[in-house]
C-alpha cells in the first residue's frame, strides 16, 4: 500500500522538493517489507512529510521532534546504525540521510527503522544449538558403531576448511581428501572406499588409485 503524504491530507504541508524523495522510499520499504518503514520529514516544518509501510503508527503531519532527539547532530550526510524501541516495544535498528539542498543546507530527513526482532529471535535460536556443540565427548563404541557418521564430519572440516562444496570437487580435491582421510587412519574402516566412492560420485578404482598415491607419498616421506 503506498505511503502516505503530508499534502494529501493537509493541503500544502509537504513541499514538493521533499516528495521527490518519495519514489525511493517506498522502494526501500517494499524491499524490505514487512520488515521496515521508511519515513520522510521535513525539517523546515519539523513535521512527517510521507511514511512507507508504517511500523510505528506514526501520522503523516505529526511532529519529527521525537525523530531529531534521536539523531541529535546534522553535521554527518548519514547518521547511525542507531537503535529504537517501537512503540509496542520491538526493538529497531535505524538509519538516517540527512537531505541537503544545493547550498548544503539540511532541509529533510530520510529515516529507514528496520525490526530486527525476527533478526534476534533467529540468533537465540542459533545460540542455543550451538551451546549443545561440544557439551560431550560422544563414546567410542558409538563412534565403531556408527562410522558413516565419524566419516561425514572428517569430510565436512575437510570442505568447510577449504570452502568447498562435495558436488563440485575436482579431481585434485578428492585426492586431497583420501590422503586427508589415510592419514587420519579412516581407511582401517571396513567399507570405507565404497561409501566414499558413493558419496563423491566416483568408482572405487579411483578411490583406491588415490589410496594407493597417498601411501607412496607418506612411505616417501617417512624415508626421507
Amino acid at each position: 500500500m503506498p505511503g502516505k503524504t503530508a499534502s494529501n491530507m493537509h493541503g500544502s504541508t509537504a513541499s514538493e522538493d521533499i516528495m521527490v524523495f518519495a519514489p525511493i522510499a517506498e522502494a526501500v520499504a517494499t524491499l524490505l517489507k514487512p520488515h521496515a518503514e521508511v519515513v520522510i520529514h521535513d525539517l523546515r516544518t519539523q513535521t512527517i512529510a510521507y511514511i512507507a509501510n508504517n511500523l510505528s503508527r506514526r501520522e503523516v503531519g505529526g511532529s519529527s521532534l521525537a525523530e531529531l532527539k534521536d539523531i541529535g547532530s546534522l553535521g554527518a550526510d548519514v547518521i547511525g546504525p542507531y537503535r529504537k524501541t517501537n512503540f509496542d516495544g520491538r526493538q529497531l535498528k535505524s538509519i538516517t540521510s540527512v537531505l541537503r539542498n544545493t547550498a548544503g543546507e539540511p532541509f529533510g530527513l530520510l529515516c529507514i527503522n528496520f525490526d530486527i526482532a525476527p533478526i534476534e529471535a533467529a540468533r537465540d535460536a542459533l545460540n542455543l544449538l550451538a551451546a549443545f556443540q561440544g557439551a560431550g565427548a560422544q563414546p567410542s563404541a558409538l563412534f565403531r558403531a556408527d562410522w558413516q557418521e565419524t566419516v561425514n564430519a572428517a569430510i565436512a572440516d575437510f570442505l568447510g576448511e577449504r570452502g568447498l562444496a562435495a558436488s563440485a570437487l575436482a579431481r585434485e580435491d578428492h585426492a586431497a581428501l583420501v590422503e586427508m582421510l589415510e592419514q587420519e587412519g579412516y581407511f582401517s574402516i571396513r567399507n570405507l572406499v565404497p561409501y566414499l566412492a558413493r558419496l563423491l560420485g566416483i568408482s572405487r578404482a579411483t578411490v583406491y588409485k588415490h589410496l594407493r598415491e597417498a601411501r607412496q607419498k607418506k612411505l616417501q616421506t617417512t624415508n626421507a
